[in-house]
Order: C-alpha cells, then structure tokens, then sequence
C-alpha cells in the first residue's frame, strides 16, 4: 500500500533554508578608527574636543565609521582663536628719523613736554633706538634738557625720571661723549628729583648716589680754577655783547664805508702766487713730501688731543655743578625730621671733600656746611611739643656712647663685669 504523503522523498522546500539564515546572528560592526593625537604644540590649558568614542555611544556603528574622517578634517580647518600684542613699529629708517625730529622740535616746550616724552618712550620700548638713529635721538634728550632747572618742576619731573631711566637701556649706541653728558644729565633729572621724595628709602639711595659720586671727583687744581674764572668771563663778556647790541649798528656803518684791506691783500698774494707760477704746473706735480704729511698728522693729533682735554675739562666742570645743585635741594629738605640724619652725614661727606671743588664751588660748599650745623645746633637746643630736646634715635644713642668705655676685652664698660648692654654697632 502506497503513502498517503504526496512530498515524500522531495527536499524540504526553500523557504526553510531562508528562514534559517535569518535565524543566525548579525556579524558584528567594523572596528571604530582610534582618534587622532592632538597636536603637540596645543596649549594644555585649552580644553580638549569630545573624542569619537563618546559620540558613538548615542550613533549607530556604522555612520560614525562613515562620518570620523569628516569630523578630524573639519577639526583641522577651524582657526584658533589667539590674543597677540604687537611690541614693534613697523616704520622704516626715514620715518623713525621724522618723528625724533618732529619730537625734538616740541619736548622743549614744558607745556608739550609730557606729551612728547611719551612719544619718546614708545620709540625706546618699540626697539627704534639704533646705531643709526642715535644721533637723532640724542638730540631729543638735548632739547629736553635745554633749560636744566626745568627737569625739577612738580609738573613734569616724574616724566622726566621716566624718560631718562628708559633712556639708560640704550646707552650702549652713544659714543664717549654722549656717555658723559649723559651722566651729567642722570643727576639733573633724576637723582635730583628722587630727593624730592616722600620715600625715606629712595631718599637714602640718591643721598649715597651723590656722595660716591663726590668721591669720584678729582681733586681741583689751579687750572680748574683759571679754567672756571676764564668762562665765567666768557659768560660776563657775551651778556655785555647783548646788551650793547644796539649801540654796535653805528660803528657798523662806520666800517662798512672803509676800504676792505682784506681784498687788497689777498689779491696781492694771488699776484705772488701768479708769478711764481704762471702755467699752473705746480698742480701737476706730487710736490708733498713725507716730512709735510707727518707735520700735517702731528697738527691733526694736536688738535684732537686739545679736544678731548677741553671736553674732560666740561664734563668735569658740569658734573660739579650738578652735583652742587644736588647738595642745595637736598639742604632744603633739612626741615623735614626724617631727612635730617641723612643731610647731616651728606653734608659733612661733602664739607670733608671740598678740595675736589672749584673756588666758587668750595665757598658754596663751605657756606652749604655752615648753613646745615646752625640748624643742626638750633634743632638740639630747641624744645619739642612734649618738651623734650628735638633730638632722633640715633644722636641720642650717639650721645650716649660718646661716654661709655670701652673695655680692651671687647666689652662694653671699664668695670670689668663684661656684662652686654645695648650697643650701637
């Protein structure tokens, strides 16, 4: 008997095999790509951008694989945001030339001086301030010390530091001369003005300043005081030339209706010139022997030689005078308590060293000295608002050990108990 089942012996249909294939599991995603390394010249401070990974975690696998390259290309084109301050000038030779002529022509004006010393600042700090700008340069600070007392005004004397402090960076561009008057200049400007202070430190500093720079003084001879009364007679000589102007247009006229001898002088010395010459060959000739050269370079050396004595003998001259100036202001400031001490050892200091004056400057030295030790007595012998003597801690304490004995033991006291009590070092 045949089977009743019609699909026997026939493979199982297709369907069945389909349904198998969807029954296994998914193969799993490609591997994420890792995430590019930040740069190395990144700031650590910056915050680091979200990696891949963590944008992955809410994205399907396969468009993040899609979309990373994208991503790291998009993140290489976005510029960072930075903050540059810019510490040039971008002016050429001829415009930094300009603007220290322009400068020069204006910081001699007090009312303009602040403006034009700022001016000046901007061109030490932007590096305009070279070899081949100096010269310009140095006429800025000329012009600006062309009135020497004008540096000390309440108004303008801070801007007066300023410029000059910022000006001793460049110092390395001037040559010997500049060097010196530049000197001269520090003390008008700056160290005279530091003893205006309310600083007792900034005070003491300019105070030792001015005497080590008493101490480097020469000692003056009688050149010194010749040369000093040669060009006060000089000063005299031109203020009376300028008040006499007027009464010279006279004889002015006078002598212009005078033949010139002059012409007739130097015709016949042409004339002379003619007849021992008179084709012109001595031109054509190398007529100059060594012996004229030589006298020529002597006649060079001498005159070079002049020159720098009469500039060592200015320099010298205007460093004495600055330094007077400075002992003056620092006299007036004798009337405030804490300057006092300070005065008195800058005074003696000066007093001890007055051979390195001139003759008019070691009168105002000595008259400087006397003016400070009247004072000083009046103030000892003067009575306080509490009563008591005016007197500091430290001429107190100098009062007090100017009595005391000293043991050859180290000892304070000639009792020989060598018991320490409070010393002055």
């Amino acid at each position: 008997m045949a089977s009743d089942d019609l699909f026997e012996g026939l493979p199982p249909p297709a369907t069945a095999a389909g349904e198998d294939r969807a029954a296994s599991p998914t193969p799993p995603p490609p591997p994420v790509p890792p995430a590019p390394r930040p740069s190395a010249l990144k700031s650590s401070l910056k915050r680091s951008k979200p990696s891949s990974d963590a944008a992955s975690s809410s994205q399907p696998a396969a468009p993040v694989a899609a979309t990373a390259p994208a991503d790291v290309a998009a993140e290489g084109r976005v510029p960072e945001k930075r903050l540059r301050f810019r510490t040039t000038v971008d002016a050429s030779e001829m415009q930094i030339i300009e603007a220290m002529q322009k400068i020069t022509s204006h910081i001699g004006n007090p009312s303009k001086f602040s403006k034009a010393s700022k001016l000046a600042l901007q061109l030490i700090e932007a590096g305009s301030v070279k070899p081949e700008t100096v010269g310009h340069f140095f006429a800025v600070l000329e012009a600006a010390m062309s009135s020497l007392g004008a540096c000390n005004e309440p108004a303008v004397c801070a801007d007066y530091q300023a410029l000059f402090n910022a000006a001793q960076g460049v110092t390395e561009c001037f040559n010997q001369q500049q060097k010196n008057q530049f000197e001269v200049w520090m003390l008008h400007a700056v160290v005279a003005n530091d003893l205006s202070t309310d600083d007792s430190f900034v005070f003491s500093k300019a105070v030792g300043k001015i005497k080590d720079a008493i101490s480097a003084l020469p000692v003056a001879t009688a050149d010194d005081d010749n040369d000093e009364a040669r060009a006060l007679a000089v000063a005299e000589s031109q203020s009376g030339t300028t008040e006499n102007k007027a009464d010279d247009t006279v004889p002015t006229a006078v002598i212009s209706s005078l033949p010139d001898d002059s012409n007739t002088d130097a015709g016949a010395s042409n004339s002379g010139e003619e007849l021992s010459d008179p084709f012109g060959l001595d031109d054509l000739l190398e007529h100059k022997s060594k012996k004229s050269e030589r006298a020529r370079e002597k006649a060079v050396d001498e005159l070079n030689r002049k020159a720098a004595e009469e500039e060592s003998k200015r320099y010298l001259r205007s460093r004495r005078e600055a330094l007077l100036k400075c002992l003056d202001i620092a006299a007036r400031r004798y009337r405030t308590p804490w300057t006092q001490t300070t005065v008195d050892i800058l005074g003696k200091h000066a007093y001890d060293n007055v051979g390195r004056f001139t003759g008019r400057q070691r009168e105002a030295v000595e008259k400087l000295w006397n003016s400070i030790k009247e004072q000083q007595i009046r103030r000892k012998h003067g009575k306080s608002a509490s009563g008591k003597l005016d007197v500091n801690a430290f001429e107190r304490l100098q009062e007090k050990y100017s009595h005391e004995k000293i043991s050859i033991r180290r000892a304070v006291g000639g009792a020989g108990d060598r018991r320490a009590t409070q010393w002055l070092g």
